[in-house]
Formats: C-alpha cells, sequence, structure tokens
C-alpha cells in the first residue's frame, strides 16, 4: 500500500514517520525533498512517501500523485496563523485528479502545545464538511506521537 504523508512545512511529518518506525526522533532536520519508510503492521506493507512541506516544494508534490492509496496530511494544531494556507493546500490535494479514490486520514498534530486548536476547531477550519463525499476520512489527534481517533 502506498501511502503520501503531507503537510506545510514544520507540520510533524518526518517525527511521525520516525516514531512509527522506531527511529529516534531528537534531532530532525527539515526534509529537503522526500523520505521513503516501509511499515509492517498486520500483515500489510505500508511504503510510506513523506514529501517536504516547503513553499518551494509544493509544486513538486504532483510528482508523487501516482498509484497514492491514502494521503496522510499532517496539521500544525498549534500554528494558527497558517491554518488558511493549510487549508488552500488540502483542498487543491483534493481535486487532484490522481489522487480519486485515495483515502484521507488528517493528523491534527501538536496537540500538546499551548494554543493548539481542537479536533473539532481543525476540522472546522479546515472546511472537512465540503471534502468530497467520495473521499473517506479520518481526523486524528497527536501528541508525542499518541494517536487518538475521534473523527471519522
Amino acid at each position: 500500500m502506498r501511502l503520501l504523508m503531507l503537510g506545510l512545512d514544520n507540520a510533524g511529518k518526518t517525527t511521525i514517520l520516525k516514531k512509527f518506525n522506531g527511529e529516534d526522533i531528537n534531532s530532525i532536520s527539515p526534509t529537503l525533498g522526500f523520505n521513503i519508510k516501509t511499515l509492517e503492521y498486520q500483515g500489510y506493507q505500508l511504503n510510506v512517501w513523506d514529501v517536504g512541506g516547503q513553499a518551494t516544494i509544493r509544486s513538486y508534490w504532483r510528482n508523487y500523485f501516482e498509484k497514492t492509496d491514502g494521503l496522510i496530511w499532517v496539521v500544525d494544531s498549534s500554528d494558527q496563523r497558517r491554518l488558511e494556507q493549510c487549508k488552500q493546500e488540502l483542498h487543491n490535494l483534493l481535486q487532484q485528479e490522481k489522487l480519486a479514490g485515495a483515502s484521507l486520514l488528517i493528523f491534527a498534530n501538536k496537540q500538546d502545545l499551548p494554543g493548539a486548536l481542537s479536533l473539532e476547531q481543525i476540522s472546522e477550519v479546515l472546511d472537512l464538511k465540503v471534502c468530497h463525499e467520495d473521499v473517506y476520512r479520518y481526523l486524528f489527534r497527536v501528541s508525542h506521537v499518541r494517536l487518538h481517533r475521534v473523527i471519522r
């Protein structure tokens, strides 16, 4: 299964992926390009493509859409000044033909930081209710890489 992990820069994509893979997360630098990790879980092999989120890299995201089974969108819940930009980028992705049929998983990351928005607020700001009906989506709260499924 091919999963594409995207989000704005500094959202925590690489940290989440490394933590899932059991790697050290004490020294993580910005992703300038992409990381690929293969995770095995309950008989499934997950190939996760973690692509950098800097503005200069986002135009290259489309090069990774082919044969994507699922999109993992990571949101920095505490970065309120960029949530509108986060919403725009997510909605642009959801309109991409090559991502049609891919499931959507949203990690509301950094829930432990002061000022982090709740899942309900994140859902509202990202305007998830207007996401395409054919997109199967989940929203998870992430704090210190602990997952809590809350909204479908």
